[in-house]
């Protein structure tokens, strides 16, 4: 590690004295020294200062000797503060941060943060405090639930309560209404108590309700984990509907019996109440959750329950992969390909592969689950790094939906709505069926368009243009914020004749309450679920088939279940067709089977209708008519011959400022730095497909080989240089490991 240097210190250390190397929480890939009477254990949080700020580092233990007696010369800045007794991280997830920290080129003390809850962060003590909890009362045992029909809400969480005690925050997670809370409590039915987390792994295993009979597929997959001799990564490939979610708590179930913890990975948060509740109904055990949702206090109090042994179980998104445990015993990542896995901001890491790091280094078993799987995870099988586990059919006897092409060229379009999709639709709801509406662009027109001139009103800070949000009566730019008021009047010509152009789901929604005025719709967007508690009601309310037509964006394919859906439409999935992006035709192979799963039950098998005006496509002819897997094997070979990623290892170098020379500057000034090595490309400067974003020129470095260890060592030869470069200090620049979205 680098050493503080004379610019830090002013003066010689006294004999007494020891030094100790801290790993600080700044962007810069070094340790500092400072002086302190014994040196803490590695790991543990130390405060100290830095500039003219107090900030909590980690202790690395004393550093090398020649590096001792070389800043003896150094007065050494004191530790300010020794802040625990013993390390926070048990040795596993230490060596899993310095392991991410190396992999993905990232200041160590900033990787290190990210292994704590932010009150820790923050250098508050590691202690639990007490909790308000509520169970139910004599009286709520025994009322017959179906006297609650009037109110669902209440009647869900009375169900809940009596299944086993919930935290408050528990109740805040499965976004149940405070009104339902109170309603309860006034009608004397359930009642709080004080709540002191768990602090040790005194828990004992139970089951709530009763496992599901499993088909033959099933019960291999769950044998073939349980069995093996030595635990491996396991890639369970299952369509939609086949039961992926019952092979899990099987799996988990056998973990738990041995007293061991399950960490389980969700892509979204919007995924974590109802796995919450599917796990709460089978497993009388603690369970708690990790997200960006909760307070910095119920995220420290979960963290230590983990850490203890009090949670068995410990649902969270990505950020959760680095959760200490007593005795963990399994991974489980649901939804494997989802992007939002991995960070986009700061530290650059991928849950998914720190999951697979993670489950090797701490020889626990780990399970990544998804009916579409990433092209990694399939090449990952093919190389024998993974075991495959197959679900080809669908759960409690549902045939898969039939999937039909609908050629739009030429046609008159509603709204977005062809006459043959709205003559389909409304077979399907005479049927008293439930019908959904795909379109991934929410507000109500992606832009605003002069009928006059032509003049498009574009975002002052972005190549791009604004959305138009008809009930807010407003301009917003998707990519940045920015937001204005809608104008009267077009700001070229003066004039009135402002029509929004395309389709968004405001619209949509829109038109189809006019299109069929005796069938209720509800649309599922981020702009009609901001609201705390709204996505879950309406999820309820969409399963409960009190709306039976639903428009909504890629939020719905998430892995929400919709189980009175005949009818799944696709409006405009055409622009991935042609994206200069190599992992666009991968992503929407996966979005359309995602969306398509949402159609048909075992009494009623679905249809999924595809709008298009390239129906001969051959992506689109590959995916409907031999189906997701074959397809992605199809892109596999493709991107070997193309030599693209998972058979080439990138890195992206990413620089951005108001001045696009700058920007490009820059990054000229990093590639001149690069080895040349006759297996390593270089592509760029070039501009992002967005080159303006936010006021900024955003320009990109691509740096491409065959073998990930030669990658690592190009990186690695070449970070420590960049500190010089005075092109880097007039830019925001980052640099992306394994990226995965070049926008």
């Amino acid at each position: 590690m680098t050493k503080a240097s004379a610019s830090h210190h002013t003066a010689v250390t006294d004999a007494a004295e020891q030094v100790v190397s801290v790993a600080v929480p700044v962007p810069l890939a070094r340790s500092f020294d400072y002086s302190c009477v014994q040196v803490p254990a590695r790991g543990v949080r130390v405060k100290v200062p830095f500039g003219n700020r107090a900030l909590v580092g980690f202790s690395l233990g004393s550093p090398a000797s020649e590096a001792t007696a070389a800043s003896a010369e150094y007065k050494l800045k004191p530790v300010a503060e020794v802040l625990d007794d013993a390390p926070l991280l048990p040795e596993a997830v230490w060596q899993l941060l310095h392991w991410a920290a190396d992999y993905y080129q990232h200041p160590l003390g900033e990787v290190l943060a990210h292994g704590l809850p932010v009150l820790l962060r923050q250098g508050e003590p590691a202690s639990y405090q007490t909790t308000q909890g509520y169970r139910v009362t004599a009286a709520g045992a025994e009322l017959e639930l179906n006297e609650l029909r009037r109110a669902p809400q209440q009647q869900r969480l009375l169900a809940a309560l009596r299944n086993q005690p919930l935290l408050r925050r528990d109740i805040t997670a499965q976004e149940f209404s405070g009104a339902a809370l109170k309603a309860l409590q006034d009608k004397e039915l359930i009642e709080s108590f004080q709540h002191s987390p768990q602090t040790d792994s005194d828990w004992s295993f139970a089951i709530g309700s009763e496992p599901l009979q499993l088909n033959p597929e099933q019960a291999l997959a769950v044998a073939a984990i349980g069995a093996a001799s030595k635990p491996q990564t396991y890639l369970l490939e299952g369509v939609t509907g086949s039961g992926k979610t019952e092979v899990y708590l099987q799996a988990m179930a056998d973990v738990l019996r041995k007293g061991k913890q399950v960490l389980v990975l969700v892509p979204e948060i919007g995924l974590t109440p109802q796995t919450l509740r599917r796990f709460q109904k089978r497993f009388a055990v603690p369970i708690v959750m990790l997200h960006s949702a909760l307070t910095d206090r119920e995220r420290l109090d979960a963290w230590l329950e983990a850490k203890n042994g009090g949670a068995a179980i410990v649902i969270g998104t990505r950020s959760a992969i680095f959760t200490p445990f007593q005795r963990l015993g399994m991974i489980i990542v649901d939804e494997e390909h989802d992007s939002s896995l991995k960070q986009q901001e700061g530290f650059r890491y991928h849950a998914r592969d720190l999951a697979v790091v993670r489950g090797q280094k701490e020889q626990v078993p780990v399970i990544l689950g998804s009916a579409t799987p990433s092209l990694e995870s399939i090449n990952n099988v093919a190389q024998k790094r993974y075991a495959h586990l197959e679900l080809t059919q669908r759960a409690g006897g549902a045939r898969l939906a039939r999937q039909t092409v609908v050629d739009i060229k030429q046609l008159p379009l509603k709204g977005g709505l062809s006459v043959p999709l709205i003559e389909q639709m409304r077979k399907e709801l005479e049927r008293g069926q439930q019908v959904l509406v795909f379109l991934n662009r929410r507000g109500y027109a992606p832009a605003l368009l002069c009928h006059e001139c032509g003049w498009l009103a574009q975002c002052r800070r972005c190549d791009a243009y604004y959305t138009v949000h008809q009930r807010q009566q407003m301009l917003q730019c998707h990519h940045c914020g920015d937001q204005q008021r809608l104008p009267k009047q077009c700001f070229d010509c003066g004039s009135t004749q402002l029509v929004g152009r395309g389709t968004g789901t405001e619209q949509l929604e829109q038109t189809l309450a006019e299109l069929f005025p005796d069938y209720p719709v509800l649309r599922i967007d981020r702009d009609s679920t901001r609201r705390k508690g709204s996505l879950a009601k309406h999820l309820t309310d969409a399963a409960e088939n009190k709306y039976p037509i639903l428009v909504g964006t890629q939020m719905i394919a998430k892995g929400h279940h919709f189980p009175h859906v005949t009818l799944v439409a696709l409006l405009d999935v055409d622009g991935a067709l042609y994206s200069s992006d190599f992992r666009a035709a991968e992503r929407l192979g996966q979005l359309i089977t995602q969306v398509a799963g949402r159609a048909g039950r075992a009494s009623a098998p679905g249809t999924v209708v595809l709008q298009t005006h390239h129906p001969e496509h051959d992506l689109l002819q590959d995916l409907i008519h031999n189906g997701y897997s074959a397809f992605a094997r199809s892109l596999l070979r493709e991107r070997q011959l193309t030599q693209l990623p998972p058979f080439a290892q990138l890195a992206l170098f990413r620089a951005e400022a108001h001045d696009p020379q700058q920007a490009q500057a820059a990054l000229n000034a990093i590639a001149a730095l690069l080895p040349e090595h006759p297996e390593v490309f270089v592509l760029g400067p070039m501009p992002a497909v967005m080159e303006r974003r936010a006021g900024r020129y955003r320009y990109q470095l691509l740096v491409q080989c065959q073998q990930r260890g030669l990658r690592q060592q190009l990186l690695q030869h070449t970070l420590p240089r960049l500190s010089s470069l005075v092109e880097l200090r007039r830019v925001r620049w980052s640099l992306d490991v394994d990226p995965q979205d070049f926008s």
